[in-house]
Order: C-alpha cells, then structure tokens, then sequence
C-alpha cells in the first residue's frame, strides 16, 4: 500500500520490474521478529508490510503498548498474503501466544485464519480492515471510513471550486476499505452537477501503482483539474507523476495521515488529507487483548469504528506522528 519513501520516476521503474518478475500470489516465509516481556507472555502483531510507514506504525504502536503492558511481542509481516497469514497465524498457534493483533490480509480470504486461532483459544482483535464475518475476531476495531472519505470529498469539492474534471485513484478490490472509501467519497461528489470524474481505477494502494496508473491516466485525460486517491501512497505515486508531467497545479487529496503527505502539504503540494486514528486504534487492540487475556472478556463491542480528522494547510501545524496535537 505505502513505501517508506517517496520514490522519484527512475526508481519506480525498477521497483516496477523488480515486481513484475515474482509471480503474482507467491509466499514466502516472512522473518519473525522475537522480544521477550516480562510475565512470560507474547502477544502476535501481524500486519501487511514492514517497509510501508502506515503499517509500520501501527506495529509500533501495537509493540509498545504492549511492552508497557509486560508483553514479549511476535512480529512479523504476511505481505497481503493470505496463505502466508494462515502460515503465521499456525506459527503464532505453535508458540502458544496469548493473542494476535492482526490487520488482516482479505476480507474473505482472512476469515479461515482467524477461525482457526479462534478455535485453538488464541483470541484476535483485527485492526485497518475488518473481515465478513461476525463472532470469529474478538474486535474489530477500524477506522470510520466512511465518514473519513466524506471529509476528503467536501474537501476536495471546496479546493475543486465544486467544478471541472477529475480522476480517482482506488485501493485494492478485495479490502473492504477500498469499496467503503470509494462510495463515502461518491457519496459527497454526486451532489455537485459542476465536477465531473473522468476516470476511476485502482491502483492497489501502492505507490509504484499510483505513479504508473496516474501516468496513463494522463494520457487520457490530460486536462484533469483534480485527482482524489484514496490513500497516501497513492497520492504520492500520483503526486510524484503530475510533477514529472510538469502539472503542478492538479488538485490531490490523499487518505492515511502520513508524515510524507503532510510534508507534502505543509510544502503547499498535496491539498488535504484523512488522518486515521491509526495510533489510537492499534493501542486499543492490545488494552482489549490484555483484559481479555486477564477477564476472559473486553468490555466492548465487537466492532468499533473510529473518527477520523481532516488535515489541511490550516491545521497542519497541530499534526504530530500520526495524530493531532491534543489541545488543553
């Protein structure tokens, strides 16, 4: 979904041959990485990449809490790969962990990996994306997507003058968060008769992606006024591409809270974002794995959606590591 860096035009082509050459549903085994607590239990944290800022975080933020908390921790990535969770999840079932923290990696595809930890006692608390199925997770807790993407849609409406062409770039059609965020954005824009979207395809949250995509894309409609991508690594692929094309002045929100795109903004380049309560979220699940672990119970409901807040060029001064300064 998101590199770590913004990658400028001769290293997305690399990265992009470099792609083209594994096979498309490949799994490898992916490095576990091992820290012991101190009360002799571990907690899983299994997230979709280890070099993407955004899932980055999230582990981070998972880790710590529970190191605060007395937890060893069991980290490691399953690269959007079902099989490959499946394979950590039987991994994690093996070592006897006390819970898994899991931004799982479909939907649908997810659904047997969490039943299987569920059934060997292994209680999970999903985080980022929920999965199709009630009364398998002990939590699920995400991101009010919907809400979210209607704030970039009036926000992008505003900065568009509520007129004139433009394109959107979405993420990957087996997460949920994809579909969601692209009908909350629709949701907002199908009300404005002056703004017209030329153009809608997925660009699998990936940066590489958002980057090529947006090239062609360009090449078709090389007038657009605004581009609106439904997550940051997107944004900047495609950011990184109307500068190539010497567009400057295209109108890009993004969707995430990354410090690239606030950079970004902060330099007067992408317009807006959608700050996911990524830190809250991912601290929650831990607290919840840890009364669950302690009570047998959470004390909340299984799913929970969370806010989420518009950063812009007004605001940009109160962002601080994925969250908002807390005003006292």
């Amino acid at each position: 979904m998101k590199l770590k860096t913004l990658l400028g035009p001769a290293c997305l082509g690399a990265v992009l041959a470099a792609s083209a050459a594994l096979p498309a549903h490949a799994a490898t085994q992916p490095a576990i990485h091992s820290q012991k607590g101190s009360n002799g239990k571990t907690i899983a944290i299994f997230v979709p990449s280890l070099s993407n800022p955004f899932f980055v975080a999230e582990e981070k933020f998972a880790a710590e809490e529970a190191t605060k908390l007395g937890y060893g921790t069991m980290v490691a990535s399953h690269n959007g790969n079902a099989y490959t969770q499946l394979n950590l999840i039987k991994t994690a079932i093996a070592r006897h962990v006390a819970a898994i923290i899991l931004d799982n990696a479909g939907a649908d595809s997810s659904i047997s990996a969490v039943k299987l930890a569920t059934k060997a006692g292994v209680p999970v608390f999903l985080i980022d994306r929920e999965i199709n199925a009630k009364g398998i997770a002990k939590a699920q807790i995400v991101s009010n997507n919907f809400q979210g993407a209607q704030l970039e849609g009036t926000e992008f409406a505003k900065l568009m003058g509520y007129k004139g062409t433009y394109v959107e770039l979405t993420g990957l059609p087996s997460d949920t968060n994809a579909k969601v965020r692209s009908q909350g954005v629709a949701s907002v824009l199908k009300h404005f008769s002056g703004m017209k979207m030329v153009a809608v395809q997925t660009a699998d949250w990936s940066q590489s992606k958002g980057f090529q995509v947006t090239q062609t894309l360009l090449e078709a409609h090389p007038h657009i006024k605004g581009l609106i991508a439904d997550n940051d690594t997107m944004a900047m692929g495609a950011e990184a591409a109307l500068l190539a094309a010497h567009k400057p002045n295209v109108i890009v929100t993004g969707f995430d809270g990354s410090p690239d795109v606030i950079n970004s903004i902060r330099k007067g380049q992408i317009k807006a974002d959608v700050l996911q309560p990524i830190a809250t979220f991912s601290r929650e699940a831990v607290i919840e794995a840890d009364k669950y672990i302690r009570t047998g119970k959470t004390g909340k409901p299984e799913k929970q959606e969370l806010n989420c807040t518009l950063i812009t060029k007004a605001n940009v001064g109160d962002y601080t590591n994925w969250a908002m300064k807390s005003k006292s």
